[in-house]
């Protein structure tokens, strides 16, 4: 299993400011859904940081979900991962208190974003909160030159890739029957987005 361990530099750097956020916007206690878990590396250091919470993480990927597995040993608060494709339109889950996706909607096909908020929309409870946390663009512009170099280079990768505007976010968001997100910034050009679920 421990061969099985990915690891992203950016997990690293981000997860002490992502969990110091978070811990002002997730449940006291309940079941976190996490979207697009990647190496499994947040989940680990999240649920080891918040024991009353459960975690539940996620990827589509098998190579991915095993890494997420093999991190997640010796902690009893996290669940073993999950198969789930943000746009697919059934999720293996029927109810979460908060779902969580990072680093994921500008790497995925539009058709991610929209779908994320809809299994959301299915699971979560009124008030409950879905959070992500990425580069956003603003009024139409990117928020540092750093963020547009990025945004060129996925979209030279794959062109249905790109930083995403948040007002787009936001506007798939309220259709799926969200509210208008609170909006923190983050190191290094990122922002997190707590949205929540409408009654």
């Amino acid at each position: 299993m421990q061969d099985a361990k990915r690891e992203a530099p950016a997990a690293a750097r981000n997860q002490e400011p992502i969990l110091a956020t978070l811990r002002g916007l997730l449940p006291p206690a309940g079941l976190v859904l996490e979207v697009a878990s990647g190496t499994g590396e947040h989940a680990r250091h999240f649920a080891a940081a918040l024991p009353a919470l459960s975690f539940q993480p996620s990827d589509p990927s098998p190579e991915a979900r095993a890494s997420i597995d093999a991190w997640a040993a010796g902690i009893p608060n996290i669940r073993p991962a999950l198969a789930i494709d943000a746009a697919a339109p059934d999720w293996p889950l029927a109810r979460a208190d908060a779902v969580l996706c990072i680093n994921m909607i500008h790497i995925a096909p539009w058709a991610a974003t929209p779908g994320l908020f809809g299994g959301a929309a299915a699971l979560l409870p009124a008030g409950a909160p879905l959070i992500l946390y990425g580069p956003f663009r603003r009024g139409g512009a990117h928020t540092a030159p750093s963020n547009a170099a990025f945004d060129a280079d996925l979209r030279r990768r794959d062109a249905a890739w790109g930083v995403r505007d948040l007002e787009a976010v936001a506007e798939v968001a309220a259709a799926r029957g969200f509210g208008a997100p609170s909006v923190h910034p983050m190191p290094a050009n990122n922002l997190l987005l707590a949205f929540r679920r409408g009654a």
